[in-house]
């Protein structure tokens, strides 16, 4: 394991960028750092810069005019960068499965890690998946479904 993905089994950065959700994964992700979730307890703390960031939280199913913009801030992130999945949106494109402007499911996109279903995702299920991701990259499992 190289040192990079080392420290992302200890400390992981995340930058959250919403592709044209209805929010309610959002809402969902602001609880993660309150005191009843702390998620920074694992290193994991959200970054308002992707070039600061270890991980791309994606939400929302990519529609037309997002689909350009995510791909020049996975090419801004620092490598290797994960990228988390949240929601059936992004999952799968949810209610939006061949609408007209969402032509693109996130992972034709970006080489998706992990995929943490729901509508919205608890925040529970949210860090049980970060935790299935830490132990893939630690290469404890093989999978990348929550």
């Amino acid at each position: 394991m190289n040192l990079k993905l080392k420290a992302l089994t200890k400390s992981i950065w995340v930058y959250h960028m919403s592709t044209g959700s209805c929010n309610n994964c959002d809402i969902e992700i602001l609880d993660l750092p309150t005191p009843r979730f702390d998620i920074e307890r694992f290193g994991i703390t959200l970054v308002g810069s992707i070039r600061h960031a270890d991980a791309i939280l994606v939400t929302g199913s990519l529609n037309l005019k997002t689909i350009p913009r995510i791909k020049a801030i996975y090419e801004q992130a620092p490598k290797p960068c994960v990228v988390i999945a949240i929601g059936a949106c992004s999952c799968g494109q949810g209610i939006f499965r061949n609408g007209p402007n969402c032509p693109n499911p996130v992972d034709s996109v970006l080489p998706v890690d992990i995929y943490i279903p729901g509508c919205p995702p608890k925040p529970e299920a949210m860090i049980a998946g970060i935790v299935k991701l830490i132990e893939k990259l630690k290469g404890n499992i093989t999978t990348s479904t929550s």
